[in-house]
């Protein structure tokens, strides 16, 4: 196989070269640090006060752990380390609390993430004579803008259609000869199943391939779509902390997805001990960047579990490769590329004086895409044949979950006391979609 190389010297230098880059960078990083509030007294307890404190990568594990909950503790500028009138752009993500986490861009932090994104969109085959059909949530979520901006840095036409309406999607494939799609893997098999519902002939179209991720899935489900679209699947690997989408990228052996590494310094931690994993086992990654100024972020805990290929890969690429993400050591659900806490939920609906103190969330497949169900007990006094209140209540607590999650779940309502009821730690949620292997 010919491999192409957006840039091929970056890619394939040898690692003593690639480790003396990091340290460079890791230094320079810890000085953009040093000028945020957050990490200027988190260093300064560590005992680093300046960059001449690293003299070695192995020097990495002097400095703390850094937690979902930092950002949200330091928002909204706690992390920034560059004037405000120099950021261009921002992102964020919600939390389990309402407060996001934010991560700001100077223009060159956007240059250099539009060129990693290009490198991994090129290193799968795509050329700037692709149509690319971006089929992603845009927005303040890293996904469809990362896809977006590394597209257009390939030189492929890009149509940013967003997520969702499939009548649309094909109409756009049909008329100008989309190559390329990227979407959540739950939505290619969905697009598959509406096919011929919509009356689109598989022959009528050329996509090559796809780029799926922002949720879990198995290899099982990639060759599925793969067999049933006829084309390549490419996995993916991000999180809006690190720029979102990035960060790892399959090359075309689709064996595990290179962790640019001139870029990011990945750890696997033992997510209880918190002490470093032995090679090829698997642990929870923590991630450092290094290619951003306006939000430097260190030794991130991303509570994803993954591991380390410990061979090469037949491409030429030094990277190291991630195996496919197998969980999270947390408790955050992914449903249809969306994460959602349980207790965002748990805070809408127990604001609500009309609710009683039971409810369930009830995940599973409806076809190809999650289904959320929100099943929740109701005071007394509103339990009655007249099923006008009732109604009016269900629209009211579905409005406001979509307003903090971003996903219109169906709401359930039961009499008082006719939810199960769990001994000891209450039981929330059941996600009984079929498990990957």
């Amino acid at each position: 196989m010919n491999y192409q190389y957006w840039e091929p010297q970056a890619e394939t230098m040898p690692r003593a070269e690639l480790e003396a880059l990091q340290l460079r960078k890791l230094k320079e990083e810890i000085g953009f640090a040093l000028r945020t509030p957050f990490y200027r007294k988190r260093l300064t307890q560590a005992g680093i006060t300046g960059t001449d404190a690293i003299t070695s990568l192995d020097d990495l594990r002097h400095i703390p752990l850094t937690t979902k909950n930092d950002l949200r503790e330091g928002f909204p500028y706690g992390f920034l380390s560059i004037p405000l009138k120099d950021v261009v752009r921002l992102h964020a993500s919600s939390g389990t609390t309402g407060v996001p986490t934010t991560i700001y861009f100077s223009r060159d932090d956007i240059k250099r993430w539009a060129n990693n994104m290009a490198r991994c969109i090129f290193g799968t085959g795509c050329t700037k004579d692709d149509v690319f059909q971006n089929m992603i949530s845009y927005g303040l979520f890293t996904g469809g803008l990362g896809f977006h901006q590394g597209g257009e840095e390939v030189g492929m036409l890009v149509i940013p259609t967003g997520a969702g309406n499939t009548a649309r999607q094909f109409k756009l494939m049909e008329d100008f000869g989309t190559t390329v799609l990227h979407a959540t893997p739950s939505f290619l098999l969905h697009l598959e199943s509406k096919m011929k519902e919509s009356g689109v002939k598989r022959e009528n179209l050329i996509i090559k391939r796809a780029f799926a991720g922002a949720e879990p899935y198995s290899e099982d489900t990639r060759r599925r779509i793969e067999k049933l679209l006829n084309i390549d699947v490419f996995n993916s690997y991000g999180l809006s902390e690190m720029n979102g989408p990035s960060v790892a990228f399959e090359c075309q052996c689709k064996d595990g997805m290179h962790i640019w590494e001139d870029s990011y310094i990945a750890e696997i931690i033992n997510p209880d001990t918190l002490e470093p994993v032995k090679d090829g086992g698997i642990g929870e990654l923590v991630l450092t960047i290094l290619c951003r100024e306006a939000t430097p972020i260190l030794r991130y805990r991303t509570r994803d579990l993954t591991g380390f290929y410990t061979e090469p890969c037949p491409c030429g690429r030094t990277h190291r490769r991630l195996r496919r993400i197998t969980g999270r050591s947390d408790d955050m659900l992914i449903i249809n590329g969306v994460n959602v806490f349980p207790s965002q939920i748990e805070e809408v609906i127990m604001g609500m004086k009309e609710v009683g103190n039971n409810y369930l969330i009830v995940v599973e497949k409806d076809g190809a895409l999650d289904r959320l169900t929100v099943k929740t007990e109701v005071n007394t006094d509103i339990f009655m044949d007249d099923a006008r209140p009732l109604n009016t209540l269900k629209e009211k607590i579905a409005k406001a979950l979509q307003v903090s999650i971003s996903i219109n779940p169906r709401v359930e309502l039961h009499e008082n006391g006719s939810l199960p009821v769990s001994e000891g730690k209450a039981v929330r949620v059941q996600d009984i979609r079929p498990k990957d292997v």
